[in-house]
């Protein structure tokens, strides 16, 4: 299995789909891995899988703004469908009377 690390700002719509469905309500302390990179520096991340991969996002701030951002769109985007379907059903009874 591949191992990436990945930055929030590299991170695509798959990858995104996976963080919320993973940590729907958000990531807490015991989700974060530690180590150390090759540089030796202290890296954060949290793990997501796909059937080939291991992808260790890095944590901070702007993760949790991209999720959150990322979620409100999705959010939007389904409340819209949602209101196209109430009003062809509401044009739907209408053309019954």
């Amino acid at each position: 299995m591949i191992r990436k690390i990945v930055d929030y700002q590299k991170l695509n719509e798959d990858i995104l789909n996976l963080l919320l469905e993973k940590y729907p309500d958000g990531y807490g302390d015991n989700d974060v891995i530690t180590f150390k990179n090759a540089k030796g520096e202290v890296v954060e991340a949290i793990e997501v899988k796909t059937e080939d991969t291991i992808y260790l996002v890095k944590v901070g701030l702007k993760l949790i703004k991209a999720m959150e951002d990322f979620a409100d769109d999705y959010d939007q985007d389904n409340d819209d469908n949602d209101s196209e379907t109430e009003m062809a059903d509401m044009e739907f009874l209408a053309d019954e009377d």
